[in-house]
């Protein structure tokens, strides 16, 4: 698959994304909603974390979270969606495969991130609802401080053998990846050797991270709408549902359509593309974008604050 004489043969030291396969001809629309969540996510994100920074009583272990989460959004978002504005304003598909290897690296290393953050956020409102008197003393810096590591180191150790194992597997052309930013699976179908292991071992993590800690979120959750439906005020119970709603909402926005993607594009190749890549462009777009409205704004401390500091 090496043949320089062979015209479909481009150097796999640069890799072509298509961007959203067989909807070329609507690029230019379909860049208009991309470009309208990556201002939200950047705006959103942006001034949730300078009211949280200057205002100290939003310095509280729900907020510091709401801040690693809001550094998350930012830089997942980042590292695809310029690239991905370029293809379908400009068409630039040209993207090297040291850059393709990187973006992809930390584009699932930020996706576990993420996952890791909610199932702290989670437990954060448990520790809130369930054990208010507790909550400082259980939730402590070094508390913190572990929790965030912890959700930095798993998905470095998750995502390393993937982006190691696709380095080492020979890449053969036509070198065009049908998708709109680096996905593993998408790259993947590149390979000429065996790729059974990195197949298996992106679904086996996927369907882990997912599955593990969906469950931790819906545990939290269940102690804390136990809690919420023994409050006596119809108000509270109601402002309480509302908050439970919108998270779940959000999350649910997040796993689903992560999960759907990366199934589809292994086992329901008869579906269409762009369909597959709508999937996964949703679940890496939507989230960070409504993350400080559902997270923040809709938050009364938040907004007590942005007062306070306007």
């Amino acid at each position: 698959c090496s043949d320089p004489h062979d015209p479909t043969n481009i150097s796999l030291l640069e890799l072509h994304l298509t961007g959203i396969p067989g909807l070329q001809h609507l690029h230019l629309w379909m860049s208009i909603p991309f470009c309208i969540l990556y201002l939200l996510t950047l705006a959103g994100n942006s001034t949730l974390l300078c009211l949280i920074k200057a205002d100290p009583s939003l310095h509280l272990p729900m907020f510091l979270f709401l801040s690693m989460l809001a550094v998350t959004d930012l830089l997942m978002s980042t590292s695809i969606i310029p690239k991905m504005l370029g293809i379908l304003w400009f068409h630039s598909t040209a993207i090297s495969l040291d850059a393709c290897l990187t973006q992809m690296y930390f584009v699932h290393a930020f996706c576990v991130m993420e996952s890791g953050l909610l199932v702290a956020m989670a437990f954060d409102r448990y520790v809130a609802i369930c054990n208010p008197l507790r909550y400082l003393s259980i939730l402590t810096s070094p508390i913190m401080a572990a929790i965030g590591l912890s959700a930095l180191l798993r998905a470095v150790v998750f995502m390393s053998p993937l982006t190691f194992q696709i380095r080492r597997l020979p890449l053969c052309s036509p070198a065009v990846v049908d998708h709109s930013y680096c996905e593993h699976m998408a790259v993947l179908k590149l390979a000429c050797g065996d790729a059974a292991f990195s197949n298996t071992y992106t679904l086996s993590v996927a369907t882990y991270v997912v599955s593990f800690d969906s469950l931790l979120i819906a545990i939290s959750y269940a102690f804390v709408l136990r809690a919420v439906l023994s409050l006596s005020s119809p108000q509270a119970r109601k402002k309480a549902f509302s908050t439970c709603g919108s998270h779940l909402c959000i999350m649910a926005l997040f796993y689903i359509p992560g999960l759907l993607s990366m199934y589809m594009e292994r086992y329901h190749q008869e579906l269409p593309p762009h369909i597959q890549v709508l999937l996964a462009d949703l679940y890496l777009l939507i989230p960070p974008a409504f993350n400080p409205l559902i997270y923040g704004i809709r938050t009364k401390q938040i907004r007590d604050g942005a007062r306070r500091v306007i």
